[in-house]
This record gives C-alpha cells, sequence and structure tokens, in this order.
C-alpha cells in the first residue's frame, strides 16, 4: 500500500512527539534526583538525547567513543561500583557490535546496566539496511536476566524508564528515531510485565509494540467500520511478556495479531506463540518484518514497502477471520 492510500484513512491521534526527546529529558531529571545514575554514549549523544544529561552533568557522562565494546565494559565496570549504568546508542550498535560484551559483562553477573538503544528498526529511514536492525528483541531477550522494554510513545518512554531505574539489573529499553504519535494520556502508569489494555474487542486481538502501537490502534478503527471488533493490547515489556493477558486474549477472542517494527522471526510474535502453544492456540498471524534486510528511503515509505501499516494489519486480520 502506498503512502497515499494510507492517507486517505484518518488516524485516530493528533500529536506525535520524538521518544528520544522523551528519554533524554526524563534521564535529566532521573539523574537530578539520583547522583549514582551515570550516562555512556558512543559519540553520538546529540542523536540520542543524552547530551542535556552531559551538559548538566559532565563528570557523570563519559563519551566512549566509537568504541561500543568498550562502553558496556565500561557500564558494567561502573555497575560494579554501585552505579546506575545508562550506556546508549543506535540499536544496531548497542545490540549486534557488542553481544558478547554485553552476554558475559552485564547479562551473566546481573548487573545494573541499563541500555538504552535508540534508531530501532527501519524507521530510522534513509541510513538504509546497515542501519535498520530488526533482529535486536531476538538477541536480548533470549538472553538470561536481561528484561526487555519497548515502549510506545513519549508519555510511556518516560513512565516506563523511570521503572527501569529503579529496578534492579540489566534491560534493554528499545526506541526508534522518528516521531511516535502520542496515544497515551498523561495519568498513565506503566507496570513492567503487564500489557496495557488499549481498546475492548471480541472478534480478534492485536498485539504491538512500540510503534506499531498507534498502528493496531488505527486498524482496530478501520476494522470497526468492517463490522469487526479488536481488542488492542500494548505489550511495551516483551519480557517478561504478560502470559495472562495473551491467554485471556486467546480464550475470549476468535485469532491473535502481533504486530511489530522488527523480524517476525524472535521477537514479539514468536514470544506470543510461545505461550499460545503452551496452553491456548488459536490462529494467528504476524505482522512484521519478513525476514529480509531493510532499505534506504523515507520512514513512511518504508513501513509500506515492509506492509507494516495499518491498513496492513486490517486486512490480515480481516483474512484470518475468514479461515
Amino acid at each position: 500500500m502506498s503512502r497515499e492510500e494510507q492517507s486517505e484513512v484518518k488516524p485516530p491521534w493528533k500529536m506525535s512527539v520524538n521518544n528520544r526527546d522523551a528519554f533524554g529529558q526524563t534521564l535529566l531529571e532521573l539523574g537530578r534526583e539520583n547522583t549514582n545514575i551515570v550516562a555512556l554514549n558512543a559519540d553520538l549523544s546529540g542523536s540520542t538525547k543524552t547530551s542535556v544529561f552531559a551538559k548538566e552533568f559532565p563528570k557523570r557522562f563519559f563519551n566512549c567513543g566509537i568504541a561500543e565494546q568498550c562502553m558496556m565494559g565500561m557500564a558494567a565496570g561502573l555497575a560494579t561500583t554501585g552505579k546506575i549504568a545508562v550506556p546508549s546508542t543506535f540499536a544496531v550498535f548497542a545490540t549486534g557490535r557488542v553481544y558478547d560484551f554485553i552476554r558475559q559483562s552485564i547479562a551473566y553477573p546481573k548487573l545494573n546496566v541499563k541500555i538504552v538503544a535508540t534508531h530501532a528498526g527501519v524507521t530510522v529511514g534513509g541510513d538504509g539496511a546497515s542501519h535498520q536492525i530488526t533482529e535486536d528483541i531476538a538477541l536480548m531477550r533470549t538472553l538470561p536476566n536481561m528484561r526487555v522494554v519497548v515502549p510506545a510513545d513519549a508519555v510511556e518512554t518516560d513512565r516506563a524508564f523511570r521503572t527501569v531505574v529503579k529496578e534492579p539489573g540489566p534491560f534493554y529499553f528499545r526506541i526508534g528515531r522518528s516521531a511516535t504519535p502520542v496515544i497515551l494520556s498523561n495519568d498513565y502508569e506503566f507496570h513492567l510485565g503487564k500489557a496495557g489494555h488499549l481498546r475492548d474487542g471480541k472478534d480478534i486481538t492485536l498485539i504491538g509494540c512500540g510503534v506499531m502501537v498507534p498502528q493496531a490502534l488505527w486498524a482496530a478503527e478501520m476494522l470497526h467500520k468492517r463490522g469487526i471488533d479488536a481488542r488492542v493490547l500494548n505489550m511495551s515489556t516483551i519480557k517478561p511478556i504478560d502470559r495472562d493477558a495473551i491467554i485471556k486474549a486467546a480464550r475470549e477472542t476468535k485469532a491473535i495479531i502481533s504486530c511489530e517494527e522488527h523480524s517476525v522471526i524472535g521477537g514479539l510474535g514468536s514470544a506470543i506463540a510461545e505461550q499460545l502453544v503452551q496452553e491456548k492456540a488459536v490462529p494467528m498471524r504476524f505482522v512484521g518484518v519478513k525476514d529480509c534486510f531493510g532499505q534506504s528511503g523515507e520512514a513512511e515509505d518504508l513501513m509500506c514497502a515492509m506492509n507494516l501499516t495499518a491498513k496492513d494489519i486490517a486486512n490480515e486480520a480481516e483474512e484470518i477471520l475468514k479461515m
């Protein structure tokens, strides 16, 4: 579906905010409250928005240069001294380039390191396939002791990161590059390991994370016009995943669709299917990146090219209900 076709249906949101800005501001506020918080970056502080923290707390900020492995090692070392270490860089560098360091030095000893990965998924846009990692959730969720959080918008980025900093042990916190529709109210409360119930429905359940949550809500509006009642869950905690919410949806609706800006292999969809196959199998479809690398282009055009739009979700829902 082209961008023009997508724009023919009015989206249900009014405002978009960059999650990176929300993270940077929250990190700064938490830094003022807790002197044990230290931030590290790999020469990308302007892009990851940790530069605001660096400006106010230069002695608690470490620019490691283009040496991501060293950054993770330093974060681990700082955590052993009682610090809450927050290393941040692009998702492709924060996972693929440093996997062994995370596994051996952070996850295995269960250190208090909060890895904040920005520029995740295909919405990195023009940087192309080399920077559009869609395997990072799969890499991180397989690690013992690692928790994985993918906030849906700027409000949840703030609430979720505050929780992540308070919880001991390692986390992988994934946000994108582009501005994201604001779908949650200011009184929203984040609960680690619990799905957000955004819309009720009896026919089918759409379960999304990150930038795909607004698309799932938009798809539910489309489906409503087609006479289909869709439930929408925001599964912002990929690990530990909300098994109860998944099984409840399987029992109360006829099918489930996972929605993620990530490979359909090993990500949110796989995590959901792992729960379903153990207790309550129902028809399921996966909306995500279909085992391919990205390409250079505008974020919206890439979402269309990869079939990651609300229209794609709605069409999958309609098809699976015909089975």
